[in-house]
């Protein structure tokens, strides 16, 4: 008997699928993509409703190879079939899923949410690299560890909400890699940035009799040999704030203080352009790390010339290439906000280590 209705074809069209013999399956899927794939939108709109139930139908029935292919031609398909494409979505086996979880834009925000809630790793990858990741995408992915973490944050078409930004803030160390990579980030909110820097770190460090009182060592200091005492500091902040107060205080000078050697007169110009205290500037310029020396130079507005000439004169010993790369990437990518931000949180680490302002802030008057 006829059947007589688009229902009731359907049906047929499945029973008749699923009672064929299965070296005919293949060449029934092809033939179905290629006829979604050679169709427009609205044509395509309407078959994909139609084969759905066919296409389920043949997944069952056909060899894992042909499965990858049926993934991968309806990961590209601006309309495809729904149930068809979250079957494949959530296939057990990656190479099945991943296409359709990296590149389908037919499947739905809470499909991939729901999935990203309990896939494997490979799965986790393919979704945190996707061209564009909708927030409550995001918001299940923070949640799956560390490194699909910093995969979204480097991900730039990764969206965050307030959600996603506090889950990220409650379990990043600010001395982490999450802290860093979201610094690093453009567009990140300050307050986002303010809270993450603000939070106590998780380093632990045995704890040594009177350490928060007492000064570094000098031979913990690889970078500059000496500091400047406060005599020295004093002499050269009235022409410092001087040349500040008329503008002077730029790029020029600051690059002729780095390449004479000038160490009082640098650490002090920094210190009253970033508006950070002179133990602070000190810390960054004598750590091995050159990332809190670039954060200071950035939030002082000085360009990369006049950064890398302060890098490369503070010690004596030429950068390496590998070294001179990271300074320039870390200097490009911040905003300047951030570079300020970061300098803040550098003085409240000091302030708390040392329990109170610190004796140099004393000594020398303050940074203003």
């Amino acid at each position: 008997m006829m059947a007589n209705s688009p229902a009731d074809i359907l049906v047929e069209l499945e029973e008749a699928v699923a009672a064929c013999p299965l070296d005919r399956c293949g060449p029934i899927l092809s033939g179905i993509l290629q006829l979604l794939n050679g169709s427009c939108d609205r044509t395509q709109q309407l078959l994909s409703g139609v084969v759905d139930g066919v296409l389920l139908r043949l997944a069952e029935r056909v060899a894992p190879r042909a499965l990858i292919q049926l993934s991968t031609t309806l990961a590209d398909l601006k309309v495809a079939p729904p149930e068809t494409l979250r079957r494949l979505a959530s296939h057990e086996d990656p190479d099945v899923s991943c296409p359709v979880l990296l590149k389908s834009q037919a499947l739905s925000i809470s499909d991939l949410a729901a999935i990203a809630a309990s896939c494997g790793e490979r799965q986790l990858r393919a979704i945190a690299a996707r061209d564009c990741i909708e927030p409550d995408v995001t918001e299940a992915l923070v949640k799956r560890g560390d490194q699909i973490c910093l995969a979204l944050i480097k991900n730039p078409g990764t969206k965050f909400s307030e959600a996603a930004y506090a889950a990220l803030i409650a379990g990043a160390d600010p001395d982490g890699e999450i802290a860093k990579a979201l610094v690093l980030r453009p567009g990140i909110p300050d307050l986002v940035v303010r809270k993450l820097l603000a939070a106590p770190s998780r380093r632990t460090a045995p704890a040594k009799p009177n350490a928060s009182s007492a000064p570094p060592p000098q031979d913990a200091i690889p970078a500059l040999q000496k500091l400047p005492s406060s005599e020295e500091y004093a002499a050269a902040r009235p022409e410092i704030v001087a040349l500040n107060r008329v503008g002077k205080l730029n790029d020029s000078t600051v690059n002729r203080f780095a390449i004479r050697g000038e160490t009082a007169n640098l650490l002090t110009a920094l210190s009253v352009l970033s508006g950070t205290p002179i133990e602070i500037v000190e810390h960054v310029m004598s750590d091995e790390d050159c990332e809190g020396l670039v954060m200071a130079c950035r939030a002082s507005r000085l360009n990369w010339a006049t950064t890398l000439a302060i890098l490369s004169n503070r010690s004596g010993a030429r950068l390496s290439f590998a070294q001179r790369e990271r300074a320039q990437l870390i200097f490009e990518t911040l905003l300047l906000s951030t570079s300020q931000w970061t300098v803040r949180w550098g003085e409240i680490a000091a302030n708390v280590s040392k329990g109170g302002p610190g004796h140099r802030s004393a000594r020398t008057g303050g940074n203003r």
